[in-house]
């Protein structure tokens, strides 16, 4: 799965830079506050519009303060997949629960340096996890490849029954970092400027999606002997 990321996008035309990547699984949404990272983007009445817009699934990425009180008005809204921090959520399980009751997926992210281990029993209350693989907060940063030690775990438990998860990575995607991500056992790869920095964005995505899918067979069939 591709899921392009319209921080990279042009936010005076999300309709049309929506319509670019009309092949994608996800559309990606970064709500920023400025507060829980230094950065302010958008809010859920830019979201509402943006599911007026497109028939792309929403995947909202809530990098804000007191989740456990806004998340649920994104699931409420029509988003397809409502992830939130764990490292901003006061009760993350109750609030699993609350998005899923509202009609979205729940994600759980986690920034690069919070480890995985603590919250394995957190995760089996939610249908997707965000490992994020650059600091959460601005676009276009360098990949951190220790995440992917976390992407590897989960991928484990998730192969051999122990978690039923969707993982999802963001940050630092492109054709030089989406093989090695899918290798460690990537599901959906969130692009921004990959895909929107591409003079053809529909055609940058199904790059991306080619590189992936070729590297994830050759994983299932290594799997499989």
């Amino acid at each position: 799965m591709i899921a392009p990321s319209i921080l990279s996008a042009d936010f005076a035309r999300l309709a049309d830079e929506a319509a670019a990547v009309a092949g994608a699984d996800w559309l990606h949404v970064d709500v920023m506050d400025a507060h829980f990272v230094p950065n302010l983007t958008l809010g859920l009445p830019v979201v509402e519009a943006l599911l007026r817009a497109t028939d792309i699934p929403l995947d909202c990425h809530l990098m804000i303060e007191d989740p456990d009180r806004w998340a649920v008005g994104y699931a409420e809204a029509g988003a397809r997949n409502v992830t939130v921090h764990v490292e901003a959520a006061a009760d993350p399980v109750a609030l699993a629960a609350n998005l899923r009751s509202a009609g979205a997926l729940a994600g759980l992210s986690l920034k690069p340096e919070t480890p995985l281990e603590p919250y394995l029993d957190v995760l089996r209350h939610y249908d997707t996890l965000l490992v994020m693989s650059v600091e959460p907060g601005f676009g276009g940063q360098g990949f951190i490849h220790h995440v992917l030690d976390k992407v590897r775990t989960v991928r484990r438990l998730v192969d051999t029954g122990h978690l039923k998860l969707l993982v999802e990575i963001d940050g630092g995607i492109n054709d030089s970092t989406i093989e090695a991500a899918a290798e460690a056992g990537v599901d959906c790869f969130v692009a921004g400027s990959a895909v929107y920095g591409a003079e053809h964005p529909a055609i940058a995505l199904e790059a991306l999606r080619t590189r992936a899918a070729r590297v994830s067979a050759h994983r299932s069939t290594e799997g499989a002997r």
